[in-house]
């Protein structure tokens, strides 16, 4: 079999061993960029982080209360990491770099 070759969408056809095409998508820019997972890492941290201060507050006798259940760092800091952890995790999946105009140039040749 020969090859077929896409030429508007930089897609190769090749023929396997076993007779069916396979894609070879060889000219597609990574879907994730390095600064995209070094921002999902941070997210995760900050989550990691806002859960740890959440965790803790349990009484040794369950008939006598424990006011530091309702401290600052549970009621206020562990959420606000919590959602600053997400906030960074919905951004390091949606942002992606700024293309030049001369990288544009090359792609429409």
């Amino acid at each position: 079999m020969a090859q077929i070759a896409n030429t508007n969408q930089k897609t190769k056809l090749t023929p396997n061993p076993s007779g069916k095409r396979q894609v070879n998508n060889s000219q597609k820019p990574p879907l994730f960029r390095m600064t995209n997972y070094i921002l999902m890492i941070i997210g995760v941290v900050l989550l990691i982080i806002g859960l740890f201060c959440l965790a803790g507050g349990a009484s040794a006798n369950p008939d006598e209360f424990n006011p530091e259940v309702f401290n600052t760092r549970r009621t206020v800091v562990a959420p606000i990491l919590i959602l600053l952890g997400l906030v960074t995790e919905i951004f390091a999946i949606m942002w992606r770099p700024r293309v030049k105009e001369n990288q544009e140039e090359e792609k429409a040749e």
